[in-house]
């Protein structure tokens, strides 16, 4: 059954435009992105099933496209636009991070969009020119859960070939641990060493998790 098949006065869609997302529940603004159920199936139902499959909402939005596929009943397009919706969401809230890196703190302000709520590790490069102004951000690697490098040749490239005097890098934890592994330690001072033979400032290494983060020393 689709959305626009069920009665008005049940119709999650007219709900919302009348009276507002607030007076729908979870499982009714989910069946609005999904669009359509499956077969003996409606659309509230099947959002049912994808809010269950997941745990609860936060690990809804958390969820990748693969992730949702596994759900009978939810195929590319349906996963597509609910993982969509959950980005857009994010990024929206995320607000442009700052233009200058004056410290740690807006370090991680600028690099926390790119990093919160990952499933994968992934490492963050910051170029910046001599007076910390942020010339660019980029995802240079991404591994798996509980790992990903930090290859300081290809930091010390990126930094170079994109015409910068300093920069700062940072990695997320996806099991939400704050304390830097004897990897990150180890790679920072490899980093920290790099920089200083070719004439760049290392600002920082910093861990970031989903609510807060800290420096590599």
């Amino acid at each position: 059954m689709r959305v626009k098949d069920m009665a008005a006065g049940d119709q999650p869609r007219e709900r919302l435009l009348e009276k507002g997302g607030n007076a729908l529940a979870d499982r009714e603004l989910l069946a609005i992105l999904l669009g359509s159920g499956s077969r003996g199936m409606s659309a509230v139902e099947l959002a049912s099933r994808v809010i269950s499959h997941c745990g609860d909402l936060g690990e809804l939005a958390r969820s990748e496209p693969h992730r949702l596929l596994s759900v009978p009943g939810v195929g590319p397009a349906k996963a597509a636009r609910v993982a969509a919706a959950f980005h857009l969401v994010r990024r929206s809230q995320s607000g442009p991070g700052p233009l200058r890196i004056t410290s740690s703190a807006d370090l991680a302000a600028l690099v926390a969009p790119l990093l919160r709520e990952q499933t994968k590790e992934r490492l963050v490069l910051v170029v910046c020119d001599a007076a910390g102004g942020v010339l660019r951000q980029l995802v240079l690697t991404e591994g798996g859960s509980d790992h990903t490098s930090l290859p300081v040749r290809d930091v010390i490239t990126a930094v170079l070939t994109s015409g910068g005097a300093a920069f700062g890098v940072a990695h997320n934890h996806p099991s939400g641990s704050i304390e830097p592994s004897p990897d990150d330690v180890a790679s920072t001072d490899h980093l920290r060493h790099a920089s200083d033979i070719v004439g760049l400032t290392f600002l920082d290494h910093l861990v970031v998790t989903d609510t807060k983060w800290r420096r590599v020393s």
